[in-house]
């Protein structure tokens, strides 16, 4: 049996104010032909098929598109809400439409007999049984741990031991004569960010360990970190990452999917193939004529340039000129101005979570688990979440 896993492909990411629509729609048609070369049997989409819960009707459109061509030649597709989806869009519209494409959705956690855990039998007469849990915040857990294990959750049991109980309550009809396998969107303990995933939840206790997933499990496809990465576990286990580079932090990543060949007797063998697509990010740092000589070898690729060198009236404006490709330009933190004491920052332009953590470093506080609470409550505030 022949699976490929992706995920995070966040349709509709904006890049300081620079559209990717046009990137994501040639890689995930990338993605389209390893599936048709590759002849998968099963695609796992593992969460954050959305950049934004409010996702626009052209990456509402470009998703659909991608998802119906997956499903072409008989494959059986299993998509996740992740972290930065709509999970009630994902379940109450996605799953009813593309359900009667014959693909199964899972937006909110689900008990297995109500699409928690699904059977399928592939075109060759294999069978899969799929355990399927979309992200899981902290104000949902409890909810989620009371509906699939029928008892009043306690409030104490800390989040990985109420994801662990979630995922055997999925796992349990795991058999020795079908491929077992599980897909969630969560950050396990050893994984390495991306650079570019919502920091609020990889704090604040979100880890689950590895052996949160039962040695029958085949595979574990995961979604959430961008860097392709294999986990040591009692499984196989897998984050395919994200199709292209998302933010600068994710320069160095590589663009992938993940071919999974696995049988009931065999343990999964996972193998890269990479995707073609996504522009490259970079960082170039010097001085104006050290950035422009290094630019000129970066091609089409997006820039991040940061300087070595005081600031000067037009310093950016003529970065961006002769470097057209130029998203974004910084000076280095030992050539910035220092601000005088008791000086008031501009609020203009700036995010809510940079205000509070401007808040915190007035008053000397420095414990990132403020900002990531802050961050938490934000996202629930303004529907994010």
């Amino acid at each position: 049996m022949k699976i490929l896993h992706t995920a995070d492909w966040h349709v509709g990411k904006v890049l300081k104010n620079q559209p990717r629509i046009d990137e994501q729609r040639a890689v995930l048609r990338d993605l389209v032909r390893v599936a048709n070369d590759e002849d998968v049997d099963i695609v796992i989409v593992a969460g954050d098929l959305f950049e934004t819960a409010a996702p626009t009707p052209q990456a509402q459109g470009l998703v659909m598109q991608t998802l119906m061509a997956l499903r072409s030649e008989g494959r059986h597709v299993v998509v996740l809400a992740g972290n930065h989806d709509n999970s009630r869009l994902v379940q109450d519209v996605y799953r009813p439409v593309l359900g009667e494409l014959g693909m199964h959705v899972v937006g909110t956690p689900q008990r297995p007999d109500r699409g928690g855990t699904a059977t399928f039998t592939t075109r060759t007469g294999e069978q899969a049984v799929v355990a399927a849990l979309p992200f899981l915040s902290h104000r949902h857990a409890v909810r989620a741990a009371e509906v699939l294990l029928h008892n009043p959750s306690q409030h104490n049991q800390d989040y990985a031991n109420r994801v662990r109980a979630i995922v055997d309550t999925l796992c349990a009809g795991f058999t020795s004569d079908t491929v077992n396998l599980v897909t969630t969107h969560a950050t396990l303990l050893g994984g390495r960010w991306g650079g570019g995933e919502r920091a609020v939840q990889t704090l604040l206790g979100y880890e689950v360990p590895p052996d949160t997933f039962p040695v029958s499990t085949h595979y574990a496809a995961l979604g959430h970190l961008h860097r392709y990465q294999e986990i040591g576990g009692p499984c196989p286990i897998a984050y395919s990452g994200a199709p292209i580079a998302l933010d600068f932090g994710e320069e160095d990543n590589t663009s992938v999917a993940l071919i999974v060949h696995v049988t009931p007797d065999t343990r999964a063998a996972i193998r890269a193939v990479p995707l073609t697509g996504g522009r490259r990010l970079a960082t170039l740092r010097g001085t104006l004529d050290e950035v422009v000589a290094a630019g000129e070898e970066a091609g089409d690729a997006f820039l991040r340039v940061i300087l070595t060198q005081k600031a000067s009236a037009g310093l950016a404006d003529l970065v961006r000129e002769k470097l057209p490709h130029t998203l974004d330009v910084q000076i280095d933190e030992k050539f910035r101005a220092r601000a005088q004491a008791g000086a008031v920052r501009s609020r203009i332009g700036r995010s809510p979570t940079d205000l509070f953590a401007d808040f915190l470093s007035e008053k000397e506080i420095d414990d990132p688990r403020l900002g990531a609470m802050f961050a938490e409550l934000l996202d629930e505030s303004t529907g994010s979440r």
